[in-house]
């Protein structure tokens, strides 16, 4: 079953034919890829969509393709990708199974306005609301400050460092490790704040276009009541490693 996710603000949805352009230029602009070993090619980021599209399929989640809805900026139909994603190489740390991470990667000009943690959010709510996980993580490298500030907001706690095993000597071989648990979660309603049956707005079902998905509704995915973590440093500005 292919979930979609639909918060306050956003709409994490399955990857569409005409968000390969975008996101081709996106993977090509040095500001999003500085913590990257390099810019991707239009041959790389199609690559990448399709796995995301072939996890989908056989996960039921994905890093998905985010639309922004309703914002201070104004809507768009797509602004980057949020989610969660099994890694596709063996990690070197301690870790469940199955191994997830959340992720993002967002267009400049979608910074700053608290879109990557509200859809981190309602990833981690799904990850431990719909699909029981027990531990979800998610890692960079050491200097990008930003991403490790969006990972302390949604309360995951530094576990460490490692080296990613496709690193070999280069400069962003070492990553800092977070990691968020289920027992953190205390401040999680009993009750799934998911919704199977919510409505969806006239634009979420054409965007749908009638086609069998399951939406997923997290309504307070903006506030996941995850309790923030004491760490350094602290940076408004959001950004995927």
């Amino acid at each position: 079953m292919k979930h979609e996710l639909v918060t306050p603000r956003l709409f994490l949805r399955a990857w569409q034919e005409s968000d390969r352009e975008p996101f081709a230029q996106m993977n090509k602009d040095p500001r999003v890829m500085r913590w990257f070993p390099a810019p991707m090619t239009q041959a790389q980021s199609d690559g990448f969509v399709a796995r995301m599209d072939d996890h989908h399929d056989r996960h039921g989640y994905t890093f998905w393709a985010v639309e922004v809805l309703d914002s201070e900026q104004g809507t768009a139909p797509f602004v980057g990708f949020v989610g969660l994603s099994q890694p596709r190489f063996a990690m070197p740390f301690d870790h469940g199974q199955p191994l997830v991470e959340v992720g993002w990667r967002l267009a400049p000009q979608w910074w700053g306005l608290g879109i990557a943690t509200e859809a981190a959010a309602a990833s981690l709510t799904f990850a431990f609301n719909d699909l029981n996980l027990d531990e979800v993580v998610s890692y960079t490298v050491p200097a990008n400050i930003e991403s490790q500030a969006v990972m302390q907001r949604l309360g995951m706690a530094y576990s460490g460092t490692f080296n990613h095993p496709d690193g070999g000597l280069q400069w962003w071989a070492p990553h800092v490790l977070y990691r968020a648990r289920r027992q953190m979660i205390d401040g999680l309603p009993h009750e799934p704040a998911i919704s199977l049956t919510s409505p969806l707005s006239v634009r979420q079902e054409s965007l749908m276009g009638h086609k069998p998905r399951t939406i997923v509704s997290v309504t307070d995915a903006a506030s996941p009541r995850i309790p923030s973590q004491p760490s350094k440093p602290e940076v408004p500005v959001e950004r995927r490693r």
